[in-house]
């Protein structure tokens, strides 16, 4: 037959959908296998080549699973909440929603077209009220428990978009979605208790299968660090200034403090500081920097000493100088740090800079040349003196601290709290009333969803406001609480909001009464196999697991981590080896090589491309490749003939079922397609094939090229999908060769090689190569004087 795609892969994607193959069941008797991809962002650009590689692993693997008697849940739907679409939406005139169905329907289309076994019954959309109202649930719980806060805060703030912006979506200091600069501004922020869950989210990491590199971006990113908050007293004043450290056991080198310079404490003490102005002068030069550029290791020190307002040293007693620098954040810690410039680069730089004293009390390095950051001795240091282990140090201090009521061991982590609002229309409303004699207080469960108000602007006030706030009908309520005059909040949830639990929602996406039910919560969580682009391991999976542990936390879930296996996919890179990207002219569109080569073609090259998890660049030639692998495969229906097994083909097609059956479990999908076309290239050498053994062979290029598999399926008289089918098995004993070819080395260099038979002793091994012609004639007249065998690959005869 021809491999005619045109007509055969929208056949059989005509034929999926009439029949609902790729549903899955809620039948609990049966093994379940849920598989999950990171849902899409529905824009108008639509399906990308990324998309196709994201979602092709895993659909490979669950199209085995089905075929393995698996009730498979392999679901899709759209994160559709967010600025892209709203930034549209101001520039076109069209509405939100508008603009997301549309696009969500051209995306729909896209993969289709690709042939992938999604469960399309189970499609969610984040901005649809029946989803958000259990998104504005979870918060509401959230807020219930303890773990919803709001503070006046320093936020980084996108001018452009007019949004606040977590630290998480304005790294390199500039906004993730419009790629300005950001800036800092004093805002009301409404924050997400995730420090809370900093220990169990590093706890869980020892129960999943994930990468050592994503356990390691998620371990770096929420930062634990042990040490100790030490109470440094301002001089003349009952005023405890309180830093954290993780090297208390440097305290006696401690020469002066850096405050930020948003410190609350500046303000109480105004009067006493005589260069209030230089300090009010700093704070506005602060102001125009981003929280990034402040906290730049290599940047120039800038500061002002502090004239009338010292700290004094609480291990030596001694009074020491207050500084305020940008480097030093309110948000981090505590907002003031000690400075041991002997030891510290960055405190080394700074005192340099401003004249401050350098104290050496670790021994080991030239101070008036450089800080030293190594270990060593303990010296300058009172009752230290002479200890030059580290640990020990440390903990000799903090029992001092601790016995003089000046300070105690203590944890920290550079994860901060959630910024969890934004000032924009198209998201999730916060549900929580204002009211001036209750508080904050939450909208009733029953009244959820909190629907978002029709609009026809879209533009944020100039201040940064929401434009819910210009709604009067919106803002202007009645306190659930006590009934009397109250505001809504006007801001909305980010658009991670909605990300962090929809792998619960696709259990049971049209619930009204929960998010889902409990038994199916039992029956299809944990996910078994998540896969997603390394670009979300340090914000999507740590907020997922942090919603998803508060919900085991209050008996929503049974379990505590949300996915037992991780998995990550490469970039696929342009023609020219960079990354794809219209500026440069170098992008591949998915649907022009379906209507050139077919799904099929498309979606075998991909996975033949490299190793799935490693980046590669497109090449057309390779296309053209698995276009002609393919067609040669359809051919095979024409000399397919009769039942059995051909048995020069025997062991070759059972070495490929356990290559493929193995290599698709690990991922190896390069090397699986290439165990296809080695069996092919033997076929046709053999000239024959039985009708079974093709049986056998469209079964394991099913998972890679679905439509053609099922259109030979057809053609060989099978009942039924091949998809459907059972997943071919393989006997280990036939997956053995007879005979292996090994090498020959007279003196340690190579000489030839041998067949000898695979289950050959030494003995046997030996009496075939000294009788080999080639090995013989080489040992004529020689003495030997040693014989080396390294059973299955290698005899060395040492000779003299």
């Amino acid at each position: 037959m021809e491999h005619d795609f045109k007509k055969i892969e929208p056949k059989w994607q005509a034929k999926w959908e009439e029949a609902g193959a790729f549903r899955a069941g809620d039948d609990r008797s049966k093994k379940k296998f849920y598989a999950l991809v990171e849902f899409p962002y529905p824009s108008g650009a639509g399906m990308h080549i990324g998309h196709v590689k994201a979602y092709a692993g895993l659909e490979v693997i669950s199209r085995k699973r089905r075929m393995q008697g698996y009730n498979v849940l392999f679901p899709l739907g759209f994160d559709a909440f967010g600025l892209p679409t709203e930034n549209y939406a101001i520039k076109t005139h069209v509405h939100p929603r508008v603009a997301t169905d549309r696009n969500i329907e051209k995306f729909t289309m896209q993969m289709k077209k690709l042939g992938f076994s999604f469960d399309w019954s189970r499609t969610i959309d984040t901005t649809e009220e029946g989803y958000y109202k259990w998104t504005q649930w979870i918060f509401l719980k959230m807020f219930e428990h303890g773990l919803v806060f709001r503070d006046k805060t320093l936020v980084n703030y996108c001018p452009k978009c007019k949004v606040v912006l977590s630290n998480e979506d304005s790294q390199g200091g500039r906004c993730e979605v419009c790629k300005s600069e950001v800036v800092q501004r004093s805002k009301d922020v409404w924050y997400l208790r995730i420090t809370e869950y900093a220990d169990k989210l590093l706890a869980g990491l020892d129960s999943v299968d994930y990468p050592a590199n994503i356990k390691a971006q998620q371990i770096n990113w929420i930062g634990r660090s042990t040490g100790a908050f030490v109470d440094f007293t301002l001089t003349g004043t009952d005023e405890k200034l309180t830093i954290y450290t993780t090297r208390p056991d440097t305290l006696f080198g401690v020469t002066f403090m850096v405050m930020a310079p948003e410190h609350p404490i500046l303000d109480k003490y105004r009067d006493r500081i005589a260069n209030f102005d230089a300090v009010d002068e700093y704070r506005a030069f602060c102001a125009k920097k981003t929280e990034f550029e402040r906290t730049q290791i290599n940047k120039d020190k800038t500061g002002v000493r502090l004239d009338g307002l010292t700290a004094r040293n609480p291990v030596t007693g001694k009074d020491i100088p207050i500084f305020i620098s940008d480097y030093v954040m309110m948000g981090y810690g505590t907002g003031a740090i000690m400075a041991v410039p002997a030891h510290d680069e960055r405190d080394y730089a700074f005192a340099k800079k401003f004249g401050v004293d350098i104290i050496e009390v670790v021994k080991g390095g030239d101070i008036s040349a450089a800080a030293y950051t190594g270990d060593g001795e303990m010296v300058n240091s009172g009752f230290l003196n002479g200890l030059d282990n580290k640990a020990d140090s440390i903990s000799r201090m903090i029992s001092y601290l601790e016995e003089n009521g000046i300070g105690k061991a203590g944890v920290q982590y550079k994860m901060k709290d959630w910024a969890f609002n934004r000032q924009r229309y198209w998201g999730e409303p916060i549900p929580i009333v204002h009211c001036p004699s209750c508080g904050m207080v939450p909208v009733p469960y029953d009244e959820l969803p909190l629907r978002l108000p029709e609009l026809t602007k879209f533009e944020p006030g100039e201040d940064g406001e929401s434009p819910l706030a210009s709604i009067e009908s919106f803002v202007r309520c009645k306190c659930p609480k006590c009934g009397g005059d109250a505001r809504r909040e006007t801001d909305t949830m980010p658009q991670w909001a909605g990300s962090s639990w929809y792998f619960l929602r696709y259990i049971d996406p049209r619930n009204d009464e929960r998010f889902a039910d409990p038994e199916l919560v039992r029956y299809w969580m944990p996910v078994d196999w998540y896969n997603g682009g390394m670009e979300h391991v340090t914000r999507h999976l740590i907020y997922s697991r942090f919603w998803y542990r508060f919900l085991y936390d209050i008996g929503e879930v049974p379990f505590p981590e949300p996915y037992l296996k991780r998995s990550a996919q490469g970039l696929i890179l342009g023609p020219d080896g960079e990354k794809m990207s219209k500026s440069r002219g170098n992008v591949i569109d998915p649907l022009d090589i379906v209507a050139s080569y077919g799904a099929d073609v498309l979606r075998t090259y991909i996975l033949f491309l490299g190793d799935y998890g490693a980046s590669a660049p497109w090449a057309d030639n390779g296309v053209k490749g698995c276009r002609r692998f393919l067609e040669r495969v359809a051919a095979l229906t024409d000399i397919a003939k009769g039942s059995g097994s051909t048995p020069e083909l025997s062991k070759d097609l059972h070495k490929t079922v356990k290559k493929v059956t193995d290599d698709i479990e690990e991922m190896k999908f390069n090397t699986a397609i290439a165990a296809l076309m080695t069996l092919l290239n033997r076929i046709s050498e053999v000239g024959k094939m039985t009708a079974d053994e093709l049986r056998i062979f469209v079964k394991l290029l099913c998972p890679f090229a679905p439509h053609l598999a099922e259109e030979m399926w057809e053609r060989l008289g099978c009942d039924g999908f091949v998809s459907l089918s059972d997943w071919p098995e393989f006997d280990e004993k036939m997956t053995v060769d007879d005979e292996i070819e090994i090498a020959v080395q007279i003196n340690g260099k190579l000489k030839g090689t041998i067949l000898i038979p695979a289950d050959a002793d030494r003995d046997a091994v030996l009496a075939i190569a000294n009788s080999d012609p080639k090995i013989a004639a080489l040992l004529d007249g020689k003495t030997v004087v040693k014989e080396i065998v390294v059973p299955g690959k290698i005899v060395n005869i040492v000779v003299r």
